[in-house]
């Protein structure tokens, strides 16, 4: 049985002297606190999915991730929890002899079947599971019947389920920018979404070279899940840091005085970089003194 979610999840101010000097208010959307094995935004993108899995009767989830994928993770507890199986498919065919890391380990103990692919084979796996268009034979062929999730578990529900956070945040007006971080744009969908008229979205791209692609993710999960598109959000592609999965040190030194200032841990590859992109861009004057900055903390840190 899976343990309920900590829903509504706390919402702090967050009184911070980077943001103050630029006349900005900041709170944090404590997502990371949700649920103890199905965190953050993986828990509001998975909980539609699983319930539309449950009603349409399958019995294996099927899913995609690298090494050390929060998304894989998730659904191998999520999954073991109701009773379904669950199939990892994992970037990178060189790690098959290698020994497990934590977080590999952790889906494989809740019970995930992991199948490592080349990286050629994991890009055309992916595309066959057309980024959460829809199931495709080739894979039902290969691993069974299943429901496929899209990697990072982005598709038309997951959007949905995100479009709750905004409904958790009172008095959203014209000074309002809900922020979360960016990596296959369904959190950042569905904020836009839930939003009330006036308020606007932000995201931060946690990966380089999304210009373009992702907008048009967004886009289309928009399209998929609503049937039309929103024009109250914008994707900044600054503050990746170098690229998916890189904590330079200066990002690394901005986490650990935010850590000490104000007590809450950070997770590095995806909520440090948005609130120091936040701090960064508040300080250039980005926002206009009054703006209120709701940054959702998406998930929780690595293990030490």
């Amino acid at each position: 049985m899976l343990e309920p979610a900590l829903l509504p999840t706390p919402l702090v101010d967050c009184t911070d002297e980077a943001f103050a000097r630029a006349g900005v208010e900041l709170r944090l959307k404590r997502d990371d606190l949700l649920h103890p094995s199905v965190p953050g935004n993986k828990w509001r993108k998975l909980a539609p999915n699983l319930a539309a899995a449950v009603e349409r009767g399958h019995t294996r989830l099927l899913t995609f991730g690298g090494a050390y994928s929060t998304h894989l993770r998730a659904v191998a507890a999520a999954a073991g929890a109701l009773g379904l199986e669950s199939v990892g498919l994992v970037r990178g065919e060189e790690l098959v002899d290698r020994p497990r890391n934590w977080s590999l380990r952790a889906a494989e103990a809740a019970g995930m079947r992991l199948e490592f692919l080349t990286r050629s084979a994991y890009r055309e796996a992916t595309g066959r599971a057309g980024l959460g268009r829809g199931t495709d034979d080739g894979l039902q062929r290969r691993w069974g019947p299943c429901l496929v999730l899209p990697e990072g578990g982005s598709n038309a529900l997951a959007a949905v389920g995100a479009a709750e956070i905004p409904a958790e945040l009172p008095d959203l007006g014209a000074r309002d920018v809900v922020c979360c971080p960016v990596g296959t744009g369904g959190t950042l969908a569905g904020i836009a979404a839930g939003l009330p008229p006036g308020a606007r979205a932000l995201g931060v791209a946690v990966l380089r070279g999304g210009e373009g692609y992702l907008e048009a993710e967004v886009t289309r999960l928009h399209r998929a899940a609503y049937g039309r598109g929103f024009d109250n959000w914008r994707i900044d592609h600054a503050h990746h840091g170098g690229g998916y999965g890189r904590v330079p040190a200066e990002l690394a030194a901005f986490a650990e005085r935010f850590e000490r200032r104000h007590g809450v841990p950070l997770e590095r590859r995806y909520v440090a970089k948005l609130l120091a992109a936040l701090a960064d861009l508040a300080g250039a004057g980005a926002f206009p003194p009054g703006t209120r900055l709701t940054a959702v903390v998406t998930g929780l840190p690595d293990p030490e």
